[in-house]
């Protein structure tokens, strides 16, 4: 049995072993009798879409005096909420800006907020008693910006088939999903997601010290649609101290959305915490559900995802047919494809689409099938990035070992 103060000071005198839960998995994998003296900390991580993101703004507009208050406001033409404080003749506005909320197919919230964290001019536009006031910001004229969760990390996903003939356009798809059992879109990183690796909620809970987008927050509680069987969290941190790559938008066959990503650390205080950091792919179900419904109506498991499967899609330029426009790059919900040269490693979220679109198969990665009812339907599309949450887990474990993220203790229950 180990404390926290007893690993903190361990971490200080740089003898605390801080693995990945991704390296701690391989260890076992390959024999090795790890115990609760061999191992300090665990770091965790998913990255993916997730819809329950918003911020919150403070941001001046004008002068004191210009204007009585805000009615409605807009940046870069993503619409923003005034309030709650009605600032009175202050010149400045309250902000409430949803992940989701959109400026039109291909710009949302999602991207909204990686511009405002990468420190790009944002265009903004307050409406005030039928008159319209306008302005460019910058980092600088934000003196608060915080981006909270109402649900993200959920510990599973399900899979979306198409079980009917035609094309559904839904923001589980980038092209359409099309049926009759055509194809798969899936979510969720699998056994390094942090609440697969505590179930039980030993250590993850209330006041925990996460990484949210790559900066340092806190987990206020659990989010909407959290159940004992399927629980996510509620989250919080300052936007000024994340990491653009670890966020951003994403568009679908519906519209943009927004790219959330969590790492939390395990701190291995005793057996039952070690065994929960046990579980292997193949253990975590994965319900399959119809778009239309969102029924389950059968079930496969992670290890159909990842387990066989390529992390990273792979651009091979020799065999691009310089097709103009590129197709690839066209529908790449990321903007990530430069065309006739390389894949963006800062944008790319390895998410599937250019594969299925490239005619001349200068795409590639291994994307798997899904077992449904005897029969493997092809993952067309991964709305989570494993890759990128493997590199939010190391992130994370440097933060640890080099003394810039110190762990807290939970001060309640999610559930």
């Amino acid at each position: 049995m180990k404390t926290i103060d007893e690993i903190h000071e361990k971490i200080s005198r740089g003898e605390a072993v801080v693995l990945t839960a991704a390296e701690l998995k391989q260890r076992i994998a390959e024999g090795e009798a790890v115990t609760v003296a061999d191992v300090d900390v665990v770091t965790t991580g998913t990255f993916g879409i997730m819809s329950g993101t918003f911020a919150i703004l403070h941001i001046s507009i004008a002068n004191p005096g210009t204007f009585h208050h805000a009615e409605k406001a807009w940046l870069n033409g993503v619409p923003a909420i005034p309030g709650p404080c009605p600032n009175e003749r202050m010149g400045s506005v309250d902000l409430v800006v949803f992940g989701t909320s959109r400026a039109g197919k291909s710009y949302g919230g999602g991207h909204l907020f990686r511009d405002l964290v990468e420190g790009k001019e944002i265009d903004v536009t307050v409406e005030t008693a039928g008159r319209y006031i306008s302005r460019t910001v910058t980092r600088a004229d934000i003196d608060l910006a915080r981006l909270v969760t109402t649900r993200s990390g959920f510990m599973n996903y399900q899979a979306l088939i198409n079980r009917n003939p035609g094309t559904v356009h839904t923001i589980f798809s980038v092209r359409g999903l099309a049926g009759p059992y055509r194809e798969v879109s899936v979510s969720g990183c699998g056994d390094i997601n942090p609440l697969q690796n505590d179930p039980e909620g030993n250590v993850i809970g209330i006041g925990s010290r996460i990484l949210l987008n790559g900066g340092p927050g806190y987990i206020m509680g659990p989010g909407t649609r959290s159940t004992r069987e399927h629980p996510n969290i509620a989250a919080f941190a300052d936007m000024w101290q994340m990491v653009p790559d670890m966020m951003g938008g994403f568009v679908t066959a519906d519209g943009p959305e927004c790219i959330t990503s969590v790492a939390i650390p395990i701190p291995v205080f005793d057996d039952a915490i070690l065994r929960s950091l046990l579980v292997t792919n193949t253990m975590i179900p994965l319900p399959i559900s119809d778009i239309l419904d969102r029924t389950p109506f059968a079930a496969s498991h992670y290890g159909e995802v990842w387990d066989t499967t390529d992390t990273i899609i792979t651009y091979a330029p020799e065999s691009c047919l310089q097709c103009e426009p590129c197709q690839a790059a066209a529908i790449c919900p990321v903007n990530a494809i430069i065309p006739g040269e390389r894949i963006d490693p800062l944008r790319c979220v390895h998410c599937g689409t250019c594969i299925q679109e490239c005619i001349g198969g200068a795409f590639s990665g291994k994307m798997g099938d899904v077992t449904v009812n005897s029969r493997s339907i092809p993952i067309t599309l991964r709305q989570s990035s494993r890759e990128n949450a493997l590199k939010i887990c190391n992130h994370l474990k440097s933060l640890i070992l080099e003394g810039k993220f110190r762990i807290t203790g939970k001060c309640g229950d999610l559930w």
